[in-house]
């Protein structure tokens, strides 16, 4: 379609919303920006969201999902709900909207084929999963659960007594949802482009139980795929940290701690423990110490191999 005579009109359904409908037309709003050349948050120039069941309206759409029982990427068709739903992922995961829009979008907004999978394992299918009553997650607490990208939305989704002003409330979900995706999809960009300078970082390292930065680069998805490194020292605002390496990524074991006697100490005391004059800091789960140098880091994770 031309964009340049005419708003682009987005259609979902009316009323209540899920963190589906709501993602896929943060994605939208972004590939809209994108190719219009916009600045982030100019959308309302150029597009206009209308949520409606109307048949007719539905029918008039540039691109409507969630809603219409079709799905046709070809003609911006984006819905699940008709018999047979609208495909499934390699791991039995089907797809919602936010999913349909994203297979079709993902790799212009992220740049790569790879970048949009791996977003779409982040984010994209954890939010279809839920959409589509496919739990991916179990608690180890009966009265204790994760608080989701569903949950989160469904704040925003107005509840008695408030006044059911869906289509308000929508646009504030949409424009939370698309900063999150704007921040998401950055993030693993960048994680991308620090890829080979933490790898070169690592090579250069003679003893690789110790990995030491000059720049606060992300490398836990990174150095996970080695087996050696046990400490990261970075810089920091106000000094220097070290971290433990964890076991895997988002697990909160990690391959080595710092010593049980450094857990919660801090200035003399830890200084009196370490003998390191510089030492600030032990988190007391041991995974995080702070030091006001970069000698004085590489000191107590040399200390920390021998305990």
């Amino acid at each position: 379609m031309s964009f340049t005579r005419k708003k682009a009109t987005l259609v979902t359904h009316n009323d209540g919303f899920h963190a589906d409908d709501v993602f896929a037309t943060a994605t939208l709003l972004l590939v809209l920006e994108k190719t219009l050349n916009l600045r982030s948050g100019e959308w309302q120039k150029r597009t206009k969201i209308i949520r409606t069941r109307d048949k007719e309206v539905i029918e008039r759409g540039d691109y409507v999902y969630d809603v219409g029982g079709i799905y046709d990427p070809d003609q911006n068709r984006f819905d699940h709900h008709q018999e047979g739903g609208a495909g499934e992922r390699e791991n039995k995961i089907p797809y919602s909207s936010f999913g349909l829009i994203w297979k079709k979008y993902g790799e212009k907004l992220s740049g790569s084929k790879e970048l949009a999978e791996k977003i779409d394992r982040r984010i994209v299918q954890p939010v279809d999963a839920m959409d589509n009553g496919i739990s991916i997650y179990k608690s180890n607490y009966s009265d204790v659960h994760p608080y989701l990208l569903h949950d989160i939305i469904q704040v925003f989704d107005p509840v008695w007594p408030e006044k059911k002003d869906y289509d308000k409330n929508f646009l504030v979900a949409v424009d939370f949802a698309k900063k999150l995706l704007e921040r998401t999809i950055i993030q693993f960009q960048n994680v991308e482009k620090a890829e080979k300078e933490v790898q070169k970082i690592y090579k250069n390292t003679k003893d690789k139980r110790i990995i030491v930065f000059d720049d606060n680069y992300p490398w836990v998805n990174i150095l996970n795929k080695y087996p050696e490194p046990l400490f990261v020292i970075y810089p920091k605002s106000n000094g220097w940290g070290i971290k433990t390496v964890p076991v895997e990524i988002n697990s909160f074991e990690r391959r080595k701690e710092f010593p049980k006697t450094w857990a919660g100490k801090k200035d003399q005391e830890l200084v009196r423990i370490t003998g390191i004059k510089t030492a600030i800091f032990c988190h007391n789960h041991r995974f995080v110490c702070a030091t006001k140098t970069k000698e004085g880091a590489i000191k107590l994770a040399e200390l920390a191999l021998d305990e």
